[in-house]
């Protein structure tokens, strides 16, 4: 069956459409940001899920402290619209990315992340082109095995390199701990922080991360920020780890059902451009919300392959129905915009401004 909202949307923008509620998205700006606020930590919310300055600046207006971005393009994008505090949390190499970086920190308050040498010899060529220093946070591996040093003493030795630069400022520790790896992320840190403070060093920052671990935020003593970002529109992952439930997500894919061949099969038209190919190691790609039985089991580009054969209702060609994406931050970014909604009403279209900035 489809929906009066789903028809509208079907009729005027077509499908496979991203649609998101904003009515959701205020909530969970607002639960998110009260989380940090009763933990004592500022949030400081990653735009890798929703890649719009237009919902930076609402979680900001809400109480954030800046926004992290993975990417420079991202961090262009949004010190253009006039966010003026931004974490790159990943390693920039390289000319070209320290002439970029140089020309973002002379017009907005920047911070970027690193866990080795090479990168931190690199970064004096952006802070010379400021006109000022650069803060710079080494990332810590507290059990993600993925970026970040893996010993207390190679943060300390970094943190030191850091400040030995007059170019650039030592200003903290990034960390991402596993969901149950916060004890062990403890000991790290403090190793690290008194490592530091032998050397007349104190870290100003010392940000924690991700929307599964919201459960723990404010648990590790001494934290000054979390970096969550997928909690603005959530996806089947936040569900499965216990962080979000079903109606806090706020993002679906409307699709239509476009073949029935078969009793027990049929075909979307949304396919891997659509919804990805990132199971997240949940069963499916997806959870159809007008009929939660039913596995989207396999993709084409285009086309999204039904398993109907445990599902009790079973749609008809023609049919648009509202899918839950695994994996949401993906998803955005293959869009160039996303449909706002509050209740049954369509209240205009968002641009996805940051998308597809691949350095």
């Amino acid at each position: 069956m489809t929906t009066p909202l789903a028809a509208k949307i079907a009729r005027d923008y077509g499908t496979p459409a991203a649609v998101i509620d904003m009515d959701r998205v205020e909530r969970n700006i607002a639960r998110v940001q009260a989380a940090c606020d009763a933990a004592g930590v500022a949030n400081r919310p990653h735009i890798k899920t929703h890649k719009s300055p237009v919902l930076a600046k609402l979680q900001i207006a809400a109480g954030a402290k800046g926004i992290t971005c993975q990417k420079l393009g991202e961090a262009e994008v949004m010190a253009d619209a006039g966010i003026d505090d931004i974490l790159i949390s990943y390693n920039l190499v390289g000319d070209e990315k320290m002439a970029r970086l140089g020309a973002l920190q002379a017009k907005a308050n920047m911070t970027v992340a690193t866990d080795n040498s090479t990168v931190i010899a690199g970064l004096p060529k952006a802070a010379l082109l400021s006109g000022r220093p650069l803060s710079v946070v080494v990332e810590c591996d507290t059990g993600r095995k993925r970026a970040g040093v893996e010993t207390p003493a190679e943060a300390v030795a970094l943190a030191r390199e850091i400040a030995a630069c007059r170019d650039l400022r030592f200003a903290g520790f990034m960390l991402y701990p596993t969901e149950p790896g916060w004890t062990e992320a403890q000991r790290f840190f403090d190793e690290a922080l008194a490592g530091v403070r032998a050397h007349g060093l104190e870290p100003g920052i010392v940000s924690t991360g991700g929307t599964p671990n919201l459960k723990n935020v404010g648990k590790l003593r001494g934290a000054t920020e979390h970096r969550p970002g997928t909690y603005i529109y959530n996806d089947r992952m936040q569900v499965a780890a216990g962080v979000a439930g079903w109606d806090d997500c706020a993002l679906n894919i409307y699709a239509t059902v476009v073949s029935r061949a078969g009793p027990d099969r049929g075909i979307l038209d949304a396919g891997s451009k659509t919804l990805t190919s990132d199971t997240s190691g949940l069963e499916g790609h997806g959870l159809i919300l007008e009929h939660p039985e039913a596995r989207i089991v396999r993709f084409a580009e285009e086309h999204g392959f039904l398993d109907l054969t445990r599902s009790n209702t079973r749609p008809d060609v023609g049919d648009v129905v509202r899918i839950v994406p695994n994996h949401v931050c993906v998803v955005v970014n293959m869009m160039d915009e996303v449909v706002m909604v509050r209740g049954d009403e369509i209240v205009g279209i968002l641009p996805v401004a940051a998308r597809g900035k691949l350095r």
